[in-house]
């Protein structure tokens, strides 16, 4: 199998600031029979970092092609937030759920701890180095997507350079719920040897992700606390709301690539 092989789905112009910068929807082959797509934002007008983002939920986006335009589930709190993340100069590689995890609400718990994810991302890792091998590479993730930020972090050590968790799912989901799992609960955070940051909504009301949970590891790893923000348009689990930092995704991702650009940062947006 060659990892390094790219089948670009769609490829398209944005014209940013009068500089034409391509974005693309990018397949890999991983595993035998399974394809991982994801999709690769214009860059920003001086790129210092790649971030791979990792969607909470199932992870499934439905990255797709309709019509030469890209399409996708914009709604979840990293991928709404791409263009920030341009803005303060990280280009983002935006995670789909690999193609044998499409089908029901995507990849389970269990999946994202373990070595089919694993290779999965790999494959992305060696693309996006490959291609911007003098940028640092970090994983985000939010919500159910820390998972895999977690486990992959842990893994792939120095391959990376850091780790960001966003809504940390710490705690398990029980069995007669709809997405069941034992989120980070089993999780040991020592063992991600590379620079790890959390960021969390104080008013986060999502059972499975309370802000006491992230605030008792601010003893050990930075933690950047976000109040106030739009009133939620959502469930309490669900992005538009404070676990999405809705209202605050501006402020929350500034301060976030400060951080990894080793740059001063707020330990508290409000």
């Amino acid at each position: 199998m060659n990892y390094f092989l790219r089948i670009i789905v769609v490829s398209w112009v944005c014209h940013c600031a009068g500089n034409a910068v391509a974005q693309e929807i990018v397949t890999l082959p991983t595993r035998p029979h399974v394809t991982q797509s994801f999709f690769l934002t214009s860059a920003p007008k001086r790129t210092e970092a790649m971030v791979v983002l990792f969607p909470g939920s199932g992870g499934a986006i439905r990255l797709r092609d309709e019509g030469g335009r890209p399409r996708f589930d914009s709604g979840n709190f990293l991928v709404r937030s791409r263009s920030e993340f341009i803005k303060y100069g990280a280009r983002a590689a935006i995670i789909d759920a690999p193609s044998d995890q499409q089908s029901g609400w995507g990849m389970s718990d269990e999946f994202r701890l373990g070595e089919e994810h694993a290779a999965d991302i790999g494959a992305v890792i060696d693309d996006l180095q490959r291609r911007f091998s003098n940028l640092p590479l970090f994983l985000i993730g939010t919500s159910r997507g820390t998972i895999s930020a977690a486990a992959l972090g842990a893994r792939f050590g120095s391959r990376i350079a850091g780790v960001v968790m966003t809504a940390s799912l710490f705690r398990a989901v029980p069995p007669r719920s709809k997405e069941p799992g034992p989120g980070l609960s089993r999780f040991d955070f020592a063992t991600i040897r590379v620079p790890l940051l959390f960021a969390h909504h104080v008013s986060d009301q999502c059972q499975f992700t309370p802000y006491g949970d992230a605030a008792r590891l601010s003893e050990k790893y930075p933690l950047i606390s976000v109040f106030g923000g739009d009133t939620p348009q959502s469930g309490p689990c669900d992005a538009r709301s404070q676990h999405g930092f809705l209202g605050k995704e501006n402020q929350t991702v500034e301060q976030i690539v400060n951080w990894m650009l080793k740059k001063p940062f707020q330990t508290e947006v409000k």
